[in-house]
């Protein structure tokens, strides 16, 4: 009997998709596994999901970053290059104003975005009762291998999947830097340590401090296939 009732538990289950997918049966956006991915709307369980979709769908992920606010020009493709880059665009900021525009795959803006919204300052108005105006990084593309070796797999820089963040600036003027503020044990270091815990919700990869030494003054945010938050 309970086998049965198994099956027949996962054949509901089942034609429940199938007929959200056919469109036969209608649920909110955020509920909807097909549904374009809302970056302002309430993260949930089917937002990793969404966010993976994007990799391999540029229409869909350019649906999604026009729900975001952020300002983006996009960049003639260049397909014969090293470091082939396609669909790429230069992120000029959004909300929060950077150090300096960079170079982003569809992928990397829409997760930016994403972190942005959910995580950078929701946990600045949590910590500090004030907002982050700036960000500042250290470069995004960058056509090398990991850790700039000479031979080996090709960084997630070289197709501006990536992000490295070295710090940040509050309302009233004040700084947080990784490098700086990381190895304390005060509001600052709590700070960091929460965005970079948040930042796991909107990208695949998050290194840290935590990490190895070799990112002792940033945080590497990417949207590969691997997961890692540390």
């Amino acid at each position: 009997m309970g086998r049965w009732i198994f099956w027949l538990v996962l054949l509901l289950i089942g034609g429940a998709a199938v007929s959200v997918w056919r469109g036969w049966l209608e649920v909110p956006p955020q509920w909807n596994p097909w549904a374009p991915l809302d970056v302002k709307a309430a993260p949930n369980w089917l937002t990793g999901y969404k966010l993976m979709r994007l990799r391999s769908d540029p229409e869909l992920c350019t649906q999604a970053l026009s729900s975001s606010d952020l300002r983006v020009t996009r960049q003639s493709d260049s397909p014969d290059a090293k470091c082939p880059l396609i669909g790429a665009m230069r992120v000029q900021g959004g909300e929060v104003a950077l150090s300096s525009s960079f170079l982003a795959s569809c992928p990397l803006a829409v997760a930016y975005a994403m972190f942005e919204h959910h995580t950078l300052q929701p946990t600045a108005h949590s910590v500090y009762g004030q907002k982050v105006v700036r960000l500042d990084h250290l470069g995004s593309f960058a056509c090398r291998n990991v850790y700039n070796r000479e031979s080996g797999a090709l960084s997630r820089h070289a197709s501006a999947d990536a992000l490295d963040i070295a710090g940040f600036r509050l309302g009233d003027g004040r700084t947080v830097s990784v490098l700086k503020d990381w190895p304390k044990q005060n509001q600052d270091a709590q700070f960091l340590r929460q965005v970079r815990d948040g930042a796991c919700e909107a990208f695949s990869v998050v290194l840290s401090p935590d990490y190895n030494a070799a990112h002792r003054n940033h945080f590497h945010v990417d949207v590969g296939r691997w997961s890692v938050c540390r």
